[in-house]
């Protein structure tokens, strides 16, 4: 009789370890300064299995740091990251629990793609067969003998989510893995991490790319200044920045403004070009708009319930979170 693998082993002692732990990925209050600054100011939530999460906030809220805290590459001055329930420096194979990519470029450039997964499958007691799998998996098989210093990025991306992925792991933590792809490849990352949460794993993505996570991500975590500013699902966070407005569509935007406002409503976002641009009524359902309108023969070519983009309802949670923020085109310094 053949003896277990240690690859098949260790899946044994994942699903074991994992028992009654809810949370794959979990941070509580984690504070953490460098210096003068706060990074962190008490962080906290769950990444659970079977969701895409993303992980957005403006540039400095602290994801960088809180990512560097759960792989234990710093060390938190308060609070907790924990990975099935232990922190990851105490996990004897921690790449079979947690796959991370942080840094497309952190890799040894003479080295070829397939050397360099084999050096870290090395290390963590993989089989080379896991090397094959994964640059397959990753669509890098034809250059795999390719050295990796001469890859783009979006190939250094593909490298470093194969890398991550060489442990089968339960979990995976991604920072802004969209960088550098072309749409073909930004189709196939959305659809690899949807299929990767499909089978149970939880994933954490770091992306600013509010686009990309709206057609990827099943939760969201907003982050400012080193706190949790939302923690939600996508779908509720969209209905909640969408409201009760709609949208209308009309080529007389102030008869149409002004017969809504008789009726109770207001109008916001006009063109003022009367080329039927779009107009926001607020204070008014959809019905009651046409009913106004008709009442007063304005003429519209659309009516419809306003629904908000991930981007619009992150920029509006984050209003009050950005550090650093650009003069926009006209605007007069004070």
């Amino acid at each position: 009789m053949l003896a277990a693998s240690p690859y098949n082993q260790v899946r044994t002692y994942n699903q074991d370890l994992d028992g009654n732990v809810e949370a794959t990925i979990s941070v509580a209050r984690l504070r953490k300064r460098f210096g003068a600054t706060t990074a962190l100011d008490g962080m906290s939530f769950t990444v659970r299995p079977g969701h895409v999460t993303g992980f957005v906030g403006p540039n400095g809220a602290g994801k960088s740091t809180t990512m560097r805290v759960i792989l234990g590459l710093d060390s938190p001055d308060d609070g907790t990251a924990l990975v099935c329930g232990r922190p990851y420096a105490s996990l004897p194979e921690p790449m079979r629990l947690l796959g991370s990519l942080l840094d497309a470029a952190a890799l040894q450039p003479s080295r070829s793609a397939r050397n360099h997964l084999l050096w870290l499958a090395h290390s963590q007691g993989l089989p080379a067969s896991r090397v094959d799998a994964v640059l397959e998996e990753a669509g890098l098989q034809d250059v795999a003998r390719r050295k990796a210093g001469g890859f783009s990025l979006g190939m250094r991306q593909r490298l470093g989510l194969a890398a991550a992925m060489l442990g089968d792991p339960q979990a995976l933590m991604l920072d802004e893995p969209f960088n550098g792809l072309d749409p073909e490849g930004i189709a196939w990352m959305r659809g690899f991490l949807r299929s990767l949460a499909g089978q149970g794993r939880a994933v954490l993505v770091s992306s600013h790319l509010m686009s990309e996570l709206q057609d990827t991500a099943d939760h969201l975590v907003v982050v400012g200044r080193g706190r949790v500013v939302a923690d939600t699902s996508v779908a509720d966070l969209l209905a909640a920045a969408s409201g009760d407005r709609v949208m209308l569509r009309t080529v007389r935007p102030a008869e149409a403004a002004a017969a809504l406002a008789r009726a109770g409503g207001s109008v916001a976002g006009a063109d003022g070009d009367g080329d039927g641009g779009a107009l926001i009524v607020t204070g008014l359902a959809a019905g009651d708009v046409v009913g106004a309108l008709s009442r007063d023969g304005v003429p519209f070519s659309e009516v419809s319930g306003h629904r908000a983009t991930l981007e619009q309802a992150y920029l509006e949670l984050t209003r009050d979170q950005v550090d650093y923020r650009a003069q926009t085109a006209g605007e007069v310094p004070a």
